[in-house]
């Protein structure tokens, strides 16, 4: 960056930076964070499907097997062992056998919590 005059240009930006203390600020803020955001965008790449929101929603305070959450979504068995194995693989669903039957259940109190609160803020913006 470039200072002329107590305004800040920038190669990147053909507009002064007229509030150059907040800019740093917020810029030095995000840097604590930055090593995080990758993995941020993979958290809610993986949440960026209605079918695995579903799953987690109807998995909230119960535990079923594959064949009824198929039955929930209308998939096939293989379609939902699929999109549980990646929930699962990110440690949000516990798996537990009983016999040939496989049940799934939520494991993970905080992402239910984040995910109530996100429909409840959608709910009352599309009011």
């Amino acid at each position: 960056m470039k200072a002329t005059s107590n305004v800040v240009t920038s190669p990147t930006c053909e507009v002064a930076c007229f509030e150059q203390e907040k800019v740093a600020a917020i810029k030095a803020d995000l840097a604590k964070d930055e090593h995080l955001l990758p993995q941020l965008a993979e958290l809610y790449k993986l949440l960026g499907n209605a079918v695995r929101l579903k799953i987690l929603l109807a998995l909230a305070d119960r535990e079923l097997c594959v064949c009824d959450i198929a039955h929930v979504l209308s998939l096939s068995v293989a379609a939902t062992s699929h999109q549980l194995k990646l929930l699962r693989d990110r440690g949000w669903l516990t798996m537990r056998n009983d016999g040939k039957m496989v049940y799934y259940r939520l494991h993970n109190e905080s992402l239910l919590n984040a995910l109530k609160g996100d429909l409840c803020l959608l709910q009352q913006r599309l009011a």
